[in-house]
């Protein structure tokens, strides 16, 4: 049985997909901006979050917000301990060109350490939950990590940040390092999915540099209770999110025996001394 919170998470997470399900049609028509370069946000990722905050606070007026489009915003009452990290379209990109791979993804965030997440793929209606300390489901079925021991034959993805291009060389040496023995390395173009599809063993890892709280917060979470390990190129275990982090953390996700090699072979090919 889901916690009440995640119930107002996951209602809240239906009303911004159906906000981005009403205007698939309509991409000609929207109002697109470059928030920097390759980097684009349209008026639907402002409905969007503006129906899923619209949720989230009737239930929990006290908890603070810290949204990608929004940005930070205190909950009734001042600071608050909790905060909700939503991102209400991650794929834009894809969600713009009518790729079909985009989601929502909220995470109620307690002293910087994700409580609970919630990732919502609207177009295969694909609900991933996870509870700190509970496990993660999809679609309320409990999912875990792939149990793939080694590299060889592993199926890992990435993404290519459009604040990372300055270091696109080094992560390009990075994934041919990691051709020598995995399957392949998928660019899918939403850091929230990857992470679910680590979780539910559809890949068996992931990493990518310059990603935001709330690219991350929900998926990172999934992860861990899922019996995924979650780390930063180097190795070292990822502490508390900082809401007000800018961007630039570094995330290595996979099951435990696919993390170190996978941080490894980030380290021995020179890219993660990038950062």
């Amino acid at each position: 049985m889901l916690q009440p919170a995640v119930n107002i998470m996951v209602k809240a997470a239906r009303a911004g997909g159906g906000v981005l399900l009403r205007n698939m049609h309509k991409l000609d028509a929207l109002n697109v901006v470059e928030k920097a370069r390759h980097d684009y946000a349209s008026e639907v990722d402002g409905l969007a979050e503006e129906a899923i905050v619209k949720e989230l606070r009737r239930a929990y007026p006290e908890y603070a917000v810290l949204g990608e489009e929004g940005g930070a915003k205190p909950g009734r009452g001042g600071q608050s301990r909790y905060t909700w990290v939503i991102d209400p379209l991650d794929g834009t990109s894809n969600y713009l060109r009518g790729l079909p791979h985009w989601c929502v993804s909220i995470a109620l965030v307690e002293g910087g350490e994700p409580l609970h997440g919630v990732i919502f793929d609207p177009l295969r209606n694909e609900l991933f939950t996870a509870t700190r300390g509970a496990g993660a489901q999809l679609n309320e079925r409990r999912i875990r990590v792939s149990e793939r021991r080694e590299l060889t034959g592993a199926m890992l993805s990435t993404g290519f940040a459009p604040r990372e291009r300055k270091r696109v060389g080094a992560q390009l040496r990075a994934v041919e390092a990691l051709l020598d023995s995995a399957e392949d390395v998928r660019r899918s173009g939403s850091a929230a999915l990857d992470l679910a599809y680590v979780a539910a063993a559809r890949t068996d890892g992931y990493f990518e540099a310059g990603v935001h709280p709330w690219d991350i917060a929900a998926g990172m979470l999934l992860v861990r209770e899922a019996g995924g390990r979650i780390s930063d190129f180097k190795g070292a275990t990822l502490g508390p999110m900082n809401v007000a982090f800018a961007g630039g953390r570094q995330v290595v996700a996979g099951n435990v025996h696919i993390v170190a090699p996978l941080q490894k072979t980030l380290v021995d090919s020179g890219y993660a001394k990038e950062f």
